[in-house]
Formats: structure tokens, C-alpha cells, sequence
């Protein structure tokens, strides 16, 4: 997928504007959601194992390049908590503040929230929960800062302009996008996870198995259609959703879908 966008870089100064976003949004935003995915899983040390973290440091530095914002790390820091404190409200940074939930609440205001997701997600955990940088923050904002150098200096701002717009783009109302609404928020009363099987799990590292990656997250994303499989009794009968793309609109025009509808542990005796 590196390789993909590269290849189609020395095209994009040639297009005109509406035909770069277009190619922004159906092709070049498809291949970085994928590879912030590709980031997911190295997260959980899936790409070299957990015996060689810093191989999986270092191919996480690889796959953030197309990306054009250095996150490999800084995602990391905070995903993991995720899986240990889902729905904590102090310290699970996926959960949407109080404050989101309340000024995106119409439908007007949730087709908004949905556009404007990947700068909530760059902003919120600065601001629930704010952390020292790491110095591998540092190596990783270090070389994605000279890659985007070189691409400007090769191809012109343009270039750097298409990655980092498609990147946005494909977090917000994108189809692939739809896994973040689809996978935490509460379509059904008392459930706070569901699995998708659809599709466009074949250019996502399989994150559609949402249930199965949170009770396995050990397991590689492209082992996980064998666990549902193996252990179909725990699964099959579990709310699950059909279409990304349905789950966007629904969320959108449910008067009783937003950002609200997420199941909120209080903190008790955590560690904050």
C-alpha cells in the first residue's frame, strides 16, 4: 500500500483540482485508512510479534509515511488503554465528550460530527487525557517531517496536500469510515460492541471482527475470521451490523443514534 501511493504521486500535480479530490476521496484516502488500520494492528505487535517490539516501532514509522501526520506511536499510547478501560470516561479516549455529545445532537449536527471525527480524534485525548510526548513520538514526527519534506521537494505542495486531505477525508462520511461509529456505539440497548462481516473488511485488516479483535487482541487481524468460525456458538447470535455505509446513515437520521450512545463507566479506583 506504501508502494501504491507512491507509484501514483508523480500523476497527482497533473490532475486538476476537482479530479485530485475525487481521486483524494475513492482512492488514495481508501489506501491511508487502510494503512492507519495497518497501524491498528501494529499497535498490538501483530506485524513482527511481541517478542520484537521495535521491529513493529519501526515498520509502524514505514506504514504512517502515505499518511502525511506522524501517529503511529501517539496512537498506541492511547489504543491500548482502550482495550483495558473500555468506556472508562477518565481514561477511554474513543468515548466522545460530554461536550461533543451535546453540540452534535440533531441530525445536521451528526452528519457534521461525522466530518469533523479524525480532528475530535487528533484533538480529544489532548484534551481528556493529556500525556508526556515519548521520545519515539519524537523519531516519528523526525522522519514523517522529512519524507513530507522530500515529497514537496520532488512533486510540489499538492502532493502533501492529497495525502493528508484523502487521510482526513476517509475518517469522516467514507464508507470505510463506517467502523468507527459501527464498532463502540450502542444500536442496541446494552450492547457496546458489534462485529461486521461485510465486504470491506478485505481492505481493512479485517476490523469489522470488532467483538472478536476486543476479546482476542492477541490474535491477528487476518486469524480472526477463524476464531468467529471456531467459536461461532459465542457469536452468531450477537447483534452485528450489515453495511458501513448503513450504519452512517442511521447514525445520521436515528434521533436515538449520536454521539451520546455509547455505554460510560464511571471511574472507580482506577488509575488515572
Amino acid at each position: 500500500m506504501v508502494f501504491t501511493q507512491l507509484l501514483t504521486l508523480p500523476l497527482i500535480p497533473h490532475l486538476s483540482w476537482p479530479a485530485m479530490l475525487i481521486m483524494a476521496y475513492c482512492f488514495g484516502g481508501v489506501i491511508n485508512h487502510s494503512l492507519m488500520l495497518a497501524i491498528h494492528e501494529i499497535s498490538h505487535n501483530l506485524a513482527f510479534g511481541h517478542a520484537r517490539p521495535m521491529a513493529n516501532r519501526w515498520f509502524g514509522f514505514f506504514a504512517n509515511l502515505p499518511i502525511g501526520i506522524p501517529t503511529s506511536i501517539s496512537f498506541k499510547k492511547y489504543h491500548l488503554e482502550h482495550h483495558r478501560y473500555q468506556g472508562n470516561e477518565v481514561i477511554d479516549t474513543d468515548l466522545p465528550t460530554l461536550m461533543e455529545a451535546k453540540l452534535f445532537n440533531t441530525t445536521f449536527g451528526k452528519l457534521v460530527w461525522l466530518v469533523l471525527q479524525p480532528l475530535f480524534y487528533i484533538i480529544r485525548p489532548l484534551m481528556v487525557r493529556p500525556k508526556p510526548p515519548e521520545p519515539l513520538e519524537a523519531v516519528n514526527l523526525v522522519i514523517q517531517l522529512f519524507f513530507d519534506a522530500v515529497l514537496v521537494q520532488l512533486f510540489g505542495w499538492r502532493t502533501l496536500f492529497y495525502l493528508i486531505i484523502g487521510s482526513l477525508m476517509a475518517m469522516g462520511v467514507h464508507p470505510v469510515a463506517g467502523h468507527f461509529v459501527s464498532e463502540h456505539y450502542m444500536f442496541k440497548k446494552g450492547y457496546e460492541t458489534y462485529s461486521y462481516y461485510g465486504p470491506l473488511n478485505l481492505i481493512t485488516f479485517n476490523v469489522g471482527y470488532h467483538m472478536e479483535h476486543h476479546d482476542f487482541p492477541a490474535v491477528p487481524g487476518s486469524k480472526l475470521p477463524e476464531v468467529k468460525r471456531i467459536a461461532a456458538e459465542f457469536y452468531d447470535d450477537l447483534p452485528q451490523h450489515t453495511s458501513w455505509t448503513a450504519v452512517l446513515y442511521d447514525f445520521v437520521m436515528d434521533p436515538d443514534i449520536g454521539p451520546y450512545a455509547r455505554i460510560k463507566r464511571k471511574q472507580h479506583g482506577l488509575e488515572s
